[in-house]
């Protein structure tokens, strides 16, 4: 059985100290203040220089900060954090450049997840104690699960979450046995009746986490909306619809980890429909079901973990009609409106539209893995 040498984030609970929470909330500020203040000094001069500024230059900048009277207080943090806040800025600029992603935001206190990562050179690991640069305390860490045997962490990323949660993600490489092979492959079409379908005709129940705490959500959003602004109960009001919140999230994630595992170890090769998310986020009436749903969640999950085990995911373009057509004869109706669960193709072959859009995605799927990378299914 091959193995392969992969790096591997392994992410535990941590409770701080007193002491740590009020440095962690320091190095939390200055992270974010840099990543904002990198991005306005990148955007001004951009628009009044149409002149491109680097990693490189933010850092040389960062150095200035540190000594510029008002902001003497970016030299009490370690410089790790800072300094990935300015890659981070970095990787951000190029996906905008290659069209992946739009022109980067600033970070708001309070919305987005507060985070600060530490490299080999800003925390000490020994005897499973960690300890962050300028914390004379260990960290501590629940260690739910351990890490493998004679793993040294490179990095490790510490965050608190809107409930108040704090945690740790620690990178380290590890090997990982690739899964015997298998003749078993499986096509998936996605939906929101059926969360998923499978070419084998076994449908995945949608379990709605967002809607069955919908009425618990709805009123703790109708309480924290009549709260004065900067008040203390204001926060608790906003605590409570966090944790409601992150409770659907966890269920959520919690259910596509054990899906998308038992799929990458049961098939060799597993064939998806390419979707465009945010285009069907603009229908109103499906938008709320099709964010509960989090299909480029669990296509996530699958990529990394068959690149893991030695399986492969197949993606056809999202163009091709996989539901109008007959997986028996290859005939494509002309219509077939969402409405219309099951219909009969004039060969005589009556069809459940889930299973057989999933019978046709692994069908293509299968023909543009042979084919090789990059084929595109021709529409019938």
């Amino acid at each position: 059985m091959a193995t392969g040498v992969v790096k591997r984030a392994y992410k535990y609970r941590f409770y701080p100290t007193d002491g740590q929470a009020q440095q962690l909330a320091r190095t939390f500020g200055c992270t974010r203040y840099v990543y904002n203040r990198a991005l306005a000094e990148r955007s001004h001069a951009w628009q009044q220089e149409q002149r491109r500024v680097s990693y490189g230059d933010t850092s040389k900048m960062l150095t200035g900060w540190k000594r510029e009277p008002d902001t003497t207080w970016l030299a009490e943090p370690s410089k790790g954090p800072l300094q990935e806040a300015l890659r981070q800025l970095q990787g951000a600029f190029d996906k905008f450049w290659r069209g992946q992603n739009r022109y980067p935001k600033f970070k708001k206190k309070g919305v987005s997840k507060d985070s600060a990562t530490y490299f080999s050179n800003c925390f000490t690991y020994r005897g499973g104690v960690i300890r962050l640069a300028k914390q004379a305390e260990p960290l501590d860490i629940r260690w739910s699960r351990p890490l493998p045997d004679g793993a040294v962490p490179s990095q490790v990323t510490v965050s608190r979450n809107s409930r108040g949660q704090y945690h740790i993600s620690i990178l380290v490489e590890t090997e990982i046995a690739s899964l015997l092979s298998t003749e078993q492959t499986v096509g998936v079409d996605a939906g929101i009746t059926s969360l998923f379908t499978l070419s084998t005709g076994e449908k995945i129940d949608n379990p709605r986490h967002e809607a069955k705490d919908r009425v618990r959500l709805a009123k703790a959003q109708r309480a924290l909306a009549k709260k004065q602004k900067g008040s203390a109960n204001r926060a608790k009001a906003r605590l409570k619809v966090a944790k409601i919140y992150g409770r659907v999230a966890d269920r959520r994630r919690d259910h596509l980890h054990k899906l998308s595992t038992r799929l990458v170890r049961e098939n060799q090769v597993i064939a998806v429909e390419t979707l465009s998310a945010a285009n069907m986020l603009k229908n109103r009436s499906l938008s709320r079901a099709i964010s509960d749903a989090a299909w480029s969640e669990f296509r996530s999950m699958l990529d990394y973990k068959a690149d893991w085990y030695g399986r492969r995911v197949v993606a056809i373009d999202r163009f091709y009609p996989s539901s109008k057509t007959c997986s028996v004869c290859g005939v494509v109706v002309e219509s077939l409106p969402l409405d219309v669960r099951e219909w009969t193709c004039r060969c005589g072959a009556v069809h459940d539209r889930d299973v057989n859009a999933a019978i046709n995605i692994l069908a293509v799927g299968l023909a543009v893995s042979a084919c090789g990378d990059g084929v595109s299914p021709l529409l019938v």
